[in-house]
C-alpha cells in the first residue's frame, strides 16, 4: 500500500460530507498526474513555439493542483464549492485535452498530456457522482 493510501485512510472525514477519503484518492492522484503532465508539456511547448498550448497546459496544471490540494483538506469541504471546483477542473481538463490532441500526432508530450487530462476528467466525474448534492 502506498504512503498516500495510508495517509488518506488516516484522515478524518467530517460525517456531514457523506464521503470518505478513499473515494477521493483516485481523483487526487489523477489531478496530480495531469498537473505534472501539463507542466512538462507546457515547458516543451514553449521551445516549440506553441504558445496557446503552453498557456492551456499551465492553466490546467494550476487548476488540477488547486483541486488536488482542496481534496486533501476534508475538514474544509463545502459540497457546493467542491462541486463547482470539480466542474471547473473538468472543463479545463477537456479544453487542454482538446488543444493537445490537435498536436498529438506530431508531439508525444501533447499526446501524453491529453491522456492525463482525459483521465483527470473521468476521475473528477467519478468523484462527483459519489458526492452528495450540494
Amino acid at each position: 500500500m502506498s504512503m498516500m493510501a495510508d495517509m488518506m485512510k488516516s484522515m478524518p472525514m467530517p460525517a456531514a460530507t457523506g464521503m470518505d477519503m478513499s473515494t477521493m484518492q483516485g481523483c487526487i492522484e489523477a489531478c496530480s498526474a495531469a498537473s505534472m503532465a501539463a507542466t512538462m508539456c507546457a515547458d516543451a511547448d514553449s521551445g516549440e513555439g506553441m504558445g496557446r498550448c503552453a498557456s492551456m497546459c499551465m492553466n490546467t496544471a494550476d487548476v488540477a493542483t488547486t483541486m488536488m490540494r482542496m481534496m486533501m483538506r476534508p475538514a474544509g469541504y463545502d459540497m457546493g464549492v467542491m462541486s463547482s471546483m470539480m466542474t471547473a477542473c473538468m472543463a479545463m481538463g477537456e479544453a487542454c485535452a482538446a488543444e493537445c490532441e490537435m498536436h498529438a500526432s506530431m508531439s508525444e508530450h501533447c499526446r501524453i498530456c491529453a491522456m492525463a487530462c482525459r483521465a483527470m476528467v473521468d476521475a473528477c466525474r467519478s468523484a462527483m457522482s459519489s458526492m452528495p448534492s450540494a
